[in-house]
């Protein structure tokens, strides 16, 4: 690490990536060549390639010191999974060596009999294999004590059913590839692919590691639960875009060192609008390895920050009363050449081209953004969404005054050029003009276009991105199908190519424009108009994830091939089970913190009141220094008397909560899945609401010495 310190980026960035380029440099050309195919075929590669990365891949990785390998794979958990195996064998004189074949590259068994699979295979069948995936880079990860070789892979079961988040993700890609090349070569646009590009900027808060130990709420569940608000929160906006104190800074530099020896193009980093939150944002990057290079990002914010005596925290809610985290997911499209093919350009063709791809991702969403709110919904996302720093639970898209324009006059049977951009002035006469963009933010739409992207902005924070990404491409490629089909059926009855491709739009745009809103989607009008519109609205996560068992979401993927109608049932029952057992969680974590901690320094602050209420008495009674007993003025015990009675009240109703809770974890036992699930949304999550609320306003009374957690003002302020 402090080697890196004094050296330029570029001198050590993806050291411990086993790059294209070193694979180029490393392999022999045919099998080069062949992996390359496999990749831009979405093909199987050779034995005899597999034989030739597998040597250049153990040769590097002993270079570097690595000592043992491991098929990295994302399962339903939400999190990464590993199973780390030397890369020794005994070679029969009593010493050893170092062997890696292709056939261990290529996939590894782990025991899948414990991994959430949604009913889709009995407990007992325990095999599942993991196997590489040649199209993001193996990398090398430093222990505390040597080093491990990661090889990226994806995770199936005995029978080939997807157990994982990478083979849907993956498996989108191709689909949406197939139809962009397909509605492209009708316009004629030349490429040999079409790539979803994703750029995703992470939201975190930072803890004091002593405070995060030293709350149950933190250790067992990553947020508070329980925690008057500070006087002192974002109400100034002083946080926002400050000046990063010394420690934080020292973390997040140490943070992009990592990074930048994995081959992760960390770009931005600033304080963020609540006080502790902060921001880590990526290039743009091909969605896969985006993907994973994310989910790398989650797991050292973590690592990196407890070198540093700190806690990463990454839930979507982590504090009440102040912001919370999501991950903003840009998402856009890339050809063979480079180009940005949501970039409006400035001929007709490019703006044509810009209309078609516009039209289908409309389209798409229109028909599917039902399953968007469906795969962002998680326990952590309901805390956060729809409150006001955070979009609602409602997929519409924003496009911006320039585009509706267009599209408005493109309804009249008229395409201007979008033309060029104006300048923009400060006013201050020694800065330089500079380009206008098009339109502003806005940053209350959950998918805002925002210039030559698509901000989806309703990920949550914790979350992977494989699964949105996954469900964004495949609706693309949906509405890339049918605005294709439209072209074709119009040049087939003899209509010029440019006027069937507006005239197609022009149809899209018309059946896909309930989707399209630019205006504040925080009000509640919105959401009385959106329901009016036929949008989906969904208030929780359970509600979201009925519109998985839909028809027309289970026919989408079955036809671009990406899940089947088994694989789709399967990751509803593991999203509700996840949801039940965190409310669940949370009931448990609740109730033993009323039980062992507050209600005993409850009591105790109510002794102490008692007892300073009673020498006082007596001190009046009987009489000071031996001097004659003296009437205390009436109202000097009043107001003390009045504090211990308020205290008194708040102790009494957390009792009365504890009882409610503790009936509602025994109903809760009673109940099937879907029950469950409904229950936890509209009876549990409520109480510990109002558990909360009591809790609360106890510790506003309570001596400070007596409480037994960090406050929220102690653990969002002195970092």
């Amino acid at each position: 690490m402090e080697k890196c310190q004094n050296r330029r980026v570029s001198e050590y960035y993806g050291e411990n990536t086993f790059s294209f380029a070193l694979m180029r440099e490393k392999l022999p050309r045919q099998a080069y060549a062949q992996l390359e195919q496999a990749i831009g075929n979405y093909q199987g590669l050779p034995a005899e390639a597999a034989e030739a990365v597998a040597d250049a891949i153990r040769e590097w990785a002993l270079s570097k010191g690595a000592t043992a390998y491991t098929h990295w794979f994302q399962p339903l958990t939400g999190l990464t999974a590993e199973k780390h195996d030397s890369f020794i064998e005994p070679d029969g004189s009593g010493g050893a060596v170092e062997r890696f074949s292709g056939a261990m590259l290529l996939k590894s068994e782990p025991d899948a009999s414990s991994f959430p699979h949604g009913g889709m295979r009995s407990t007992f069948e325990a095999r599942g294999y993991a196997a590489w995936d040649p199209s993001s880079p193996a990398f090398i990860l430093d222990g505390p004590k040597g080093k491990t070789l990661y090889l990226p892979s994806v995770f199936v079961s005995y029978d080939g059913q997807v157990l994982d988040k990478k083979a849907p993700l993956i498996k989108s890609i191709r689909a949406l590839n197939q139809q962009a090349l397909r509605l492209l070569r009708l316009l004629g646009h030349r490429a040999d692919w079409v790539y979803p590009t994703v750029g995703a900027e992470q939201e975190y808060f930072l803890v004091d590691l002593e405070h995060f130990q030293a709350r149950p709420d933190l250790r067992i569940l990553g947020y508070t639960i329980f925690g008057e608000k500070s006087p002192k929160g974002q109400q100034f906006g002083d946080h926002y875009f400050g000046s990063i104190r010394d420690r934080v800074l020292g973390f997040m530099q140490e943070l992009e060192i990592e990074l930048y020896r994995l081959g992760i193009p960390a770009k931005t980093r600033h304080n963020e609008v609540a006080p502790n939150q902060f921001e880590l944002a990526c290039h743009h990057e091909l969605a896969n390895l985006a993907a994973d290079h994310n989910q790398l990002v989650m797991e050292l914010l973590k690592r990196v920050a407890r070198r540093h005596g700190l806690a990463a925290l990454l839930h979507e809610k982590p504090f009440s009363l102040i912001n919370g985290s999501g991950k903003h997911n840009n998402w856009s499209l890339q050809d063979s050449a480079g180009v940005n093919l949501f970039d409006p350009g400035s001929t007709r063709v490019e703006n044509i081209r810009f209309l078609c791809l516009l039209a289908a991702l409309l389209d798409g969403i229109r028909d599917y953004g039902d399953l968007l709110r469906a795969i962002i919904a998680d326990p952590g996302n309901d805390l956060r969404l729809g409150s006001h720093e955070a979009p609602p639970a409602v997929m519409s898209v924003f496009l911006g005054d320039e585009i509706t324009s267009i599209l408005n006059r493109l309804e009249r049977g008229r395409l201007d050029s979008m033309g060029t951009r104006d300048s923009f002035s400060t006013g201050v006469p020694f800065i330089p003009h500079f380009p206008k963009d098009a339109t502003d933010r806005n940053r209350t739409s959950p998918i805002a276009f925002t210039g030559n992207k698509f901000e989806f902005r309703a990920v949550g924070s914790s979350a992977s991105i494989a699964m949105p990404n996954a469900v964004i491409n495949v609706l693309m490629a949906e509405g890339l199908r049918r605005l294709a089909d439209l072209v074709e059926s119009k040049t087939a009855d003899g209509m010029e190519t440019e006027r069937a491709s507006l005239e197609a739009v022009r149809e899209t745009y018309a059946r896909a424009r309930p989707v399209h809103y630019e205006g504040d989607n925080y009000s509640r009008e919105w959401i009385r108009e959106a329901g009016a519109r036929g949008l989906a609205i969904a208030g929780n996560t359970p509600e979201a994830l009925e519109f998985l068992k839909r028809s027309k979401n289970i026919e989408l993927f079955e036809r671009h091939g990406v899940m089947s109608r088994g694989e789709l049932g399967a990751r509803h029952r593991v999203k509700q089970d996840v949801y039940v057992k965190t409310v669940e969680l949370e009931l448990r974590t609740a109730r033993n913190m009323l039980r062992t901690l507050f209600l005993p320094a409850g009591f105790r602050y109510q002794a102490d009141l008692s007892g300073s209420i009673r020498l006082r008495a007596e001190a009046f009674g009987g009489g000071l220094r031996g001097e004659e007993p003296a009437d205390p003025p009436p109202d000097v015990l009043q107001g003390q008397r009045e504090y211990l009675r308020k205290v008194s009240l708040r102790v009494d109703e957390i009792i009365r909560k504890l009882s409610e809770l503790d009936s509602q974890n025994e109903e809760l036992k009673k109940l099937d899945p879907d029950q469950a699930a409904e229950f936890c949304a509209r009876s549990v999550r409520p109480a510990l609401q109002a558990a909360r609320e009591v809790v609360d306003d106890l510790e506003e009374r309570v001596d400070a010495g007596l409480w037994p957690i960090p406050r929220y003002w102690q653990m969002l302020s002195g970092l």
